[in-house]
């Protein structure tokens, strides 16, 4: 598969600079902020004021939950490049996979409470990304309940500097209403495309209506940045890159979701095929989830990206399920130079 480089682009230059410049950007912060009077931020819709410290489903009130901070090597290429991917992990997560390999911060709410940080200090991450250890942007993992605490972090931001193009790295769980919101903010979205199956998200991930909130938010992502540019250096600066984990037993979907995807979004759709699945969590009770996919489950999956004419992005090689396994116990500030993989 490839991705094709377009090497007669000017510099790039993130839109969020010309949305701070034209005071835009301080009026979304400040719409998105009053929003979590009643949230509604993700399709949960929960409805409670985390203004004021209350909690529902992804407990979380106001103030973010920074987990790690660090240079990531172990994105896409056209991600982590040579420097690193400068992944922000937000705790807490407005999904409950039962086979989430970031458990450690997903769902331990208990722990992850100790690591709330307020804006500027989260701009102040950004900046460390930045200057300190050189990335190639910025990467907002497990986002969607924290879209307006990123929003004015990145406001709080600009005028430290930031420059990098922005991330929005998700489960697909996501709001329309809220993705319009980040519109000329973030710059490469890349979310996962988990399920073809309400059945299945529900009854794996507490995610009803799934399909239809995941693949709605594909849709208008692509709208907003199209397909994946690349700098001379083969570093994205914009674009849609969708993520398909295989699942054993044909839990994904795939063949309904790719589908969709050249259908429904664009034949030259950028994807990441994922083969890391590993029984993480609790999966190792579920009968369907206790094992890794097998060779033919995976070779199913190759032939109908080749027969579905999908030449943009990345298939991980067989047996990767063990190269993804984060540990975020070890110590470390929340500015943590580890590099993850």
């Amino acid at each position: 598969m490839k991705v094709v480089n377009d090497n007669s682009r000017p510099s790039f230059e993130p839109g969020y600079i010309a949305l701070y410049r034209s005071g835009e950007l301080l009026r979304r912060a400040e719409a998105l902020e009053a929003r979590l009077a009643s949230c509604d931020i993700c399709p949960r819709e929960c409805g409670v004021d985390r203004l004021a410290g209350e909690e529902k489903f992804c407990h979380s009130a106001f103030l973010p939950i920074v987990s790690s901070v660090c240079a990531h090597h172990g994105e896409e290429p056209a991600l982590s490049g040579s420097r690193g991917s400068g992944t922000i992990f937000f705790g807490n997560c407005n999904m409950r996979c039962v086979y989430c390999q970031n458990h450690q911060i997903s769902q331990d709410w208990a722990t992850q409470k100790s690591k709330e940080m307020d804006c500027h200090t989260l701009a102040e991450g950004m900046l460390y990304l930045q200057d300190e250890l050189g990335c190639h942007n910025i990467n907002f993992v497990s986002p969607s309940h924290f879209v307006p605490q990123l929003v004015r972090a990145v406001l709080e931001a600009v005028p430290m500097g930031l420059r990098l193009p922005l991330v929005y790295n998700t489960g697909g769980y996501d709001s329309i209403r809220t993705l319009r919101a980040l519109e000329g903010i973030i710059s490469i979205y890349l979310p996962d495309l988990r399920y073809a199956s309400d059945k299945w998200a529900r009854k794996f991930s507490q995610a009803p209506d799934y399909v239809s909130h995941a693949r709605a938010a594909i849709q208008e992502m692509y709208r907003q940045v199209g397909d994946v540019v690349l700098d001379e250096a083969g570093v994205a600066q914009k674009g849609l890159i969708v993520r398909h984990l295989i699942l054993p037993n044909g839990l994904a979907g795939s063949e309904d979701s790719l589908t969709w995807l050249v259908n429904q979004v664009s034949p030259a759709v950028t994807v990441s095929i994922m083969s890391q699945y590993f029984p993480a969590h609790r999966a190792g009770r579920i009968p369907a989830l206790l094992r890794t996919i097998s060779p033919s489950e995976y070779s199913e999956v190759v032939r109908l990206v080749d027969r579905l004419g999908l030449e943009n992005g990345w298939i991980q090689e067989m047996g990767a399920a063990e190269n993804y396994l984060p540990d975020f116990k070890r110590p470390g500030h929340p500015f943590d130079s580890t590099v993850v993989s």
